[in-house]
């Protein structure tokens, strides 16, 4: 696979991952938008590093569009709505990438740090309000649960505190 940029040496010098930096770029650019979490903290990661795999594995294959074009944000409103099998979608898209980069274009630099924020969004366990076996406290249809203890905690795999995260701060974007 030819890189898509190099640090200015010629010939086959070193893969710059442009699409994934791009992707931890915008979901930074949505979230620090939005205002919800403190830049630094390990909330604001999960939501960072979850809107960045969700804006990489998104993006079409003939490049990347305009962050704030609606029908790319209707997508990722799409992927990180409640009820959507995100965690899933992720791995099947990984997994597809993985083949394609076994079976045609070699190593890739983007993929690399892309399943590097996925392992890192599920082994990273945060102490967050208890979401329930379901995933969530609440629905944006119904609001809060009445019944739901939200001063109750749990350790939960950043991921699901990242995507609920995420989902508000591309609506406030």
């Amino acid at each position: 696979m030819l890189p898509e940029g190099t640090n200015g040496t010629s010939g086959g010098g070193l893969a710059v991952p442009m699409a994934w930096l791009c992707a931890e770029y915008t979901a930074d650019e949505v979230l620090r938008t939005g205002g919800l979490v403190e830049p630094g903290s390990l909330e604001y990661r999960a939501g960072r590093e979850t809107l960045a795999l969700t804006v990489y594995l998104c993006e079409a294959s003939d490049g990347p569009a305009d962050g704030r074009a609606p029908s790319r944000l209707d997508e990722w409103l799409s992927v990180t709505a409640y009820g959507h099998p995100w965690r899933d979608w992720v791995r099947e898209r990984i997994a597809a990438r993985e083949s394609f980069e076994r079976d045609v274009t070699g190593a890739d630099p983007d993929l690399a740090l892309a399943r590097d924020a996925w392992t890192w969004l599920e082994r990273t366990e945060l102490l967050a309000a208890d979401l329930g076996e379901d995933g969530g406290l609440w629905h944006p249809a119904l609001g809060p649960d009445p019944a739901a203890d939200e001063s109750a905690q749990v350790w939960t795999p950043a991921w699901r505190l990242g995507l609920p995260l995420g989902h508000l701060a591309i609506h406030l974007y």
